[in-house]
């Protein structure tokens, strides 16, 4: 994990395609912006933690019905 250091209006960018951009910090909260391609998804941690989850209750619910096959 790469951790860094920046200030309100500095950025940071992963390859040529994406930029994130440190736009207010309240506390212990950080508002950041992203610029990045719309083919590129992007999710919240939390978000991707319950589609996960989500996706693995699925199977393991379906798992009884493909036994049968």
């Amino acid at each position: 994990m790469l951790i860094l250091t920046r200030k309100i209006g500095e950025s940071i960018w992963i390859n040529d395609e994406i930029e994130i951009i440190i736009s207010e910090v309240k506390g212990d909260q950080v508002k950041i912006g992203i610029n990045a391609p719309r083919t590129i998804e992007i999710l919240r941690g939390e978000l991707r933690t319950e589609v996960s989850d989500a996706n693995t209750e699925a199977l393991s619910s379906e798992l009884p019905n493909i036994k049968k096959f």
